[in-house]
């Protein structure tokens, strides 16, 4: 649930107060539109984002038509299957509330929020915590929308983040990385999911990609509890062959829809062998996914120490500098 108390200006870190319609700083300055219940906390000057694009276009149900397409693509053959995330998510519910009674109700902040993540159910329905969803645009579960470069929450307000396939599409994450450091606990958790063996799926909206020492590294003020491949390299191959279809269809527009749509019928079953390649250090070195699961800590773990924890097939000699 979100606690107004717990906002915090994007701009300047100062806190809010509710006007009406808005929040806003106490001198006025900085002002913020809630729109239908849910707060729009974007710093201007400080995102691609505006708050003009989310008055005009405030939260509305999907129609008909659009949720009946969904279920159509629904009930074709996928050529994705996240066959970890439940593992890790679990784990993070266990650390949260498995070993002692918590003294009080953990708090969990997830950044993307604005659908329900795979694997991510036992969490976001779990009594036992508390979920505040957020997203950078409006969605069915988002309760907050802001920009996860300068999230609006005061200092250590979490006891944990999620962070789910968002990072490849920020502009800067060891910025977003930072902020969520800033707004956990000292004895903080943060879950996160990134892609690497991917194609561009977000337009010009997908930046970055990471090896899992990639990931591991930018989250080096985290000690780690568990990282490993979520989705393995069957996925990986299906989706190369899907995109190689796709280019292979030319110009048509239509033409490559129907080769993105068709391509999976094919394919679907590549995924399916990924639970039984998942733990293998081969896949961590062909994932079409990555995930790291840590403890927030006050200094970085050396560099030294990241290398020396590869886990994969390929390793050479360490290299310095």
């Amino acid at each position: 649930m979100l606690d107004e108390r717990d906002l915090r200006c994007p701009a300047t870190g100062r806190p809010l107060l509710r006007d009406g319609d808005e929040l806003r700083t106490e001198d006025g300055m900085y002002r913020y539109p809630v729109v239908r219940g849910v707060p729009v906390l974007i710093a201007e000057d400080l995102s691609l984002f505006e708050l003009d694009d989310f008055r005009t276009r405030s939260p509305a149900p999907h129609p008909p038509a659009n949720r009946l397409l969904r279920a159509l693509a629904r009930a074709l053959p996928s050529d994705s299957r996240n066959v970890a995330t439940s593992r890790y998510v679990a784990r993070l519910v266990h650390e949260l509330l498995g070993k002692d009674a918590p003294a009080h109700r953990p708090r969990v902040l997830v950044i993307g929020g604005g659908t329900a993540g795979a694997g991510l159910a036992p969490l976001l329905e779990n009594p036992g915590l508390d979920v505040v969803e957020t997203d950078v645009w409006f969605g069915p579960r988002v309760q907050l929308v802001c920009d996860g470069h300068d999230l609006p929450f005061r200092d250590g307000c979490f006891d944990a983040v999620v962070c789910q396939a968002v990072l490849e599409h920020v502009l800067d994450p060891v910025r977003v990385v930072a902020e969520i450091h800033r707004v956990l606990a000292t004895t903080g958790l943060v879950y996160a999911e990134v892609p690497f063996m991917q194609q561009v799926h977000e337009g010009a909206h997908d930046f970055t990609r990471y090896t899992h020492l990639g990931l591991r590294r930018l989250f080096r003020e985290f000690d780690e509890l568990v990282s490993g491949a979520v989705c393995g390299p069957g996925m990986a191959l299906a989706w190369s062959l899907r995109y190689f279809a796709v280019t292979l269809a030319g110009g048509s527009v239509w033409a490559r829809r129907a080769a993105g749509h068709l391509m999976p019928l094919l394919t679907w079953w590549l995924p399916r062998l990924d639970r039984h390649l998942i733990d293998r250090p081969a896949a961590l070195d062909a994932a079409s996914s990555i995930a790291f699961l840590g403890g927030r800590r006050d200094t970085p773990v050396p560099d030294a120490e990241i290398v020396a924890g590869y886990r994969g097939v390929n390793a050479v000699p360490a290299r310095r500098g």
